[in-house]
């Protein structure tokens, strides 16, 4: 055999002879699916038959217009050819301009790279493109402009070499019988683990926790943001900011830029009459003489600003007393009834402590309810009225005001815009319902029903006394996990849009701690829902223009637009002071809607404000990516001294100490030391290879209390605490879990755990430890 001419020739005509034997040796390589167009978007399903691209009427690349095009294309070609060539050479002719059509069209063409030519052959594999040189060489110089090719048309091992792909797995017609990349084809990708894998576009990013998002239902398409802090930002739908605020109550709302506070600005909700009324309504945490208030609020658009409210306009509808800063509730949503429902938190603390079966089961306390109300028709007369079948208005120990309770605290609720042809489950009303200690739960609510807090929590029961009560009558949830899982439901949404049709009917929510994004999908036979994680794309499942695959990990909240497309927000610092928010919006990539379906034009927006031009900044990570967001860096504390120097004494120079050993251990106490005792309480901070970081209080007990004291040279443990009381580690990772130690260990590396950065914990239940040196001060036993 005569070596290819040309440098490295004799290379080349090897090259399949080692392909081959490597082949063998190593057997064959799966191959990655990834279907794609040549307009660098997923596959869809024709909205009608194709008449000329029959094989890919059912999923392809074409639409009935563009097949239409490609059989006036063959009109054309095949007039070129005589009777004979026709009939040898017309069956080729067509399955080649279909693959225009094919799912893998970017491949065949080599058109992945935006900015690289497309080719204008589809890759060919070796076999076919022979058949079709000895057949019908001649179609190809009216198929190609392409001077090279035509040049190499006398050459059979040239030309086909020529028209080969670089990944053979993807080459026409071989790929037809692929299983590895049919037999799914068209469906969510999902790993080995049943892991689906969606893909994300960054739609706004540099926010102070974004709490909400939500549209006018005007037609505008504009959303707007609301940052915990109290202020509302416009985005048009190019995703540009207005540089004047929607609106800003910052100076009123309650909220800390301690990281975790619930309190703040929560809600936000426009009127369905809008256009009509111009009304919004608001839930925001104030403070008013010294007590803590949850404020619902209404204001009017300013008549001079269609993107302004007017902030004069603000009247208070309803406030409630809080008792304590947490579990402050925060949802407002209009139903399809034209009423306004309300989500209060259960109160604050932990168990609902409040009365004698908590606040959640006392219908005469607004504080863990559902709370449905009128205020249509307000601006004479009361602010509100009640709905006339809300289900305890005649009931003389219950407000009127209540839809449903025994909610601990619902954390993002949704109503269920219904499947779009049929609307089926229009109107259900989806809520994630945040745990104590031990599960997160899911719930739709219902007129009337009780959801079960205090009495329990998910399907277990929390107030064993109370849960044996058959009067409850409480409703499970629909789904319910552990904290082994998360530890903060985010609830979310139905997917109801038009872009993504694999994910229609999917109810897609997430996890505030573990930054886990997961799905629920009904099973109408059984009317069970099954449960199937959500993972970021990888490989090249999220390789399209404008994807990525990654996001920070706590998950605040989710929302759809005016068009009924997903999105979540969330942070890589849960503070409502640090600009770290980010807003994605889900995309599944394996299927897509036919071209047009989904084309909207929004109304025009007048604007009298600055525009601020988004500009994204995250990016695709093509390697798996690690739920957990990165941590801001944190200056370690300096280690505790046993004892501090005597006065008027010179030290000695010290010389510089090394690096700690693996297992050392340090308190890190508050900033006020309590009765000048030093550094003799604080939470537990370790020391394992290389870093220093905290340890958590699942199974931590006065043993593993008194193996710190002694590494820190205090005799005794006075006290393990269960929380962190003394502050959240929260710029440290997480190294220890479930830590049991006997007491006699010489440090808690050698305690029994959960494994090094394993963890099911958060930093609010970081160790705590009160140690001393003096028999005396022993004055407390174990939590």
């Amino acid at each position: 055999m005569r070596a290819a001419a040309g440098p490295g020739g004799a290379r080349a005509a090897l090259w399949p002879l080692l392909a081959a034997a490597l082949a063998l040796a190593l057997g064959p390589a799966p191959a990655r699916p990834h279907p794609q167009c040549l307009d660098f978007k997923p596959p869809f399903r024709p909205p009608r038959p194709l008449a000329f691209c029959g094989r890919y009427a059912a999923f392809g690349c074409c639409d009935p217009q563009r097949d239409a095009a490609l059989l006036q294309r063959f009109y054309r070609l095949s007039a070129r050819l005589d009777g004979p060539a026709y009939a040898a050479c017309a069956g080729h002719l067509q399955d080649l301009l279909c693959q225009e059509c094919s799912p893998y069209a970017a491949h065949l063409y080599d058109a992945e790279d935006p900015s690289t030519p497309v080719r204008t052959i589809p890759g060919l594999c070796q076999d076919y493109c022979m058949e079709v040189w000895q057949k019908c060489r001649s179609i190809f110089r009216y198929l190609s402009t392409d001077k090279e090719l035509i040049a190499l048309e006398h050459n059979v091992a040239k030309f086909c070499r020529y028209l080969s792909l670089e990944d053979v797995d993807y080459c026409f017609p071989h790929l037809l019988a692929n299983e590895n990349l049919n037999q799914n084809l068209g469906f969510v990708t999902a790993d080995a683990e049943g892991c689906l894998q969606l893909c994300l576009v960054e739609v706004a990013n540099g926010l102070r926790n974004p709490v909400a998002m939500v549209h006018a239902n005007d037609g505008t398409h504009r959303f707007f943001v609301a940052e915990q802090v109290g202020l509302v930002w416009t985005y048009l739908p190019d995703r540009s900011r207005l540089e004047k605020p929607f609106l800003n109550v910052s100076k009123a709302v309650l909220t800390s830029p301690w990281e975790g506070d619930e309190r703040g600005f929560l809600g936000i909700v426009f009127h369905p009459k809008f256009k009509f009324n111009g009304k919004v309504y608001v839930y925001y945490s104030v403070e008013v003489r010294y007590e803590e208030r949850i404020r619902i609020s209404e204001f009017r658009i300013s008549p001079d600003d269609m993107n302004t409210l007017d902030h004069g306009s603000e009247r208070i509808i309803l406030e409630v007393e809080e008792p304590a800063s947490n579990h402050n509730g925060g949802e407002l949503l209009f139903g399809d009834d034209g009423y306004l429902y309300i989500f209060t938190g259960d109160g604050g603390m932990a168990g609902d402590p409040f009365g004698t079966f908590g606040n959640a089961q006392n219908k005469s306390a607004l504080l863990g309810k559902v709370l449905r109300i009128d205020v249509d028709n307000n601006d004479r007369g009361p602010l509100y009225r009640i709905p006339p079948d809300n289900p305890f208005i005649d009931d003389p120990k219950a407000r009127p005001e209540v839809y449903a309770y025994g909610v601990r605290n619902m954390w993002r609720c949704s109503f269920d815009r219904g499947e779009p042809r049929t609307k089926e489950g229009k109107g259900r009303l989806f809520c994630g319902d945040v745990g104590q200690n031990k599960y997160e739960e899911i719930d739709i609510v219902e007129r009337g029903k009780n959801y079960g807090w205090r009495a329990r929590e998910g399907f277990s029961c929390y107030d064993k006394k109370l849960c044996a009560n058959s009067s409850i009558d409480d409703v499970l949830p629909i789904y319910a996990y552990p904290h082994k899982m998360g530890k903060s439901v985010t609830g979310g949404y139905v997917y109801r849009g038009c872009e993504s049709p694999n994910l229609n009917g999917l109810y897609i929510f997430g996890d505030f701690m573990s930054g886990r994004l997961m799905s629920l999908k009904e099973n109408h036979a059984t009317g069970e829902w099954q449960y199937s994680e959500i993972c970021m794309g990888t490989g090249q499942t999220c390789m399209f223009p404008g994807l990525i695959n990654n996001y920070y990990q706590y998950i605040i909240s989710f929302a759809e637009d005016e068009a009924g497309e997903l999105y979540f927000m969330s942070t890589g610092i849960p503070s409502a002071t640090a600009p770290a928010g980010v807003i994605y919006k889900v995309v599944d990539t394996s299927r897509r809607a036919p071209p047009g379906k989904c084309r909207v034009e929004p109304l025009p927006v007048k604007v009298k404000s600055k525009l601020i031009k988004f500009v994204p900044k995250e990016k695709l990570i093509l390697k798996t990516p690690t739920p957990e967001a990165p941590r801001p860096p944190t200056t370690p504390a300096p280690r505790p001294r046993p004892g501090g120097a005597r006065r008027g004494r010179r030290r000695k120079k010290k010389k510089p100490a090394g690096p700690p050993r693996n297992g050392a251990v340090r308190l890190a106490a508050e900033r006020g030391r309590e009765r000048g005792r030093g550094r003799e309480r604080g939470r537990v901070e370790v020391y394992v290879d290389g870093e220093w970081g905290t340890v958590c209080d699942d199974g931590w007990g006065a043993a593993a209390a008194a193996v710190v004291c002694r590494q820190l040279g205090f005799p005794r443990a006075v006290r393990a605490s269960k929380k962190a009381e003394f502050g959240a580690g929260s710029g440290l990772p997480i190294l220890l879990d479930e830590v049991r130690c006997s007491g006699r260990e010489r440090g808690l590396l050698e305690c029994t755990h959960a494994g090094l950065r394993v963890h099911d914990c958060s930093h609010e239940e970081d160790a705590g430890v009160v140690c001393s040196r003096r028999a005396e001060e022993e004055d407390e036993g174990d939590w």
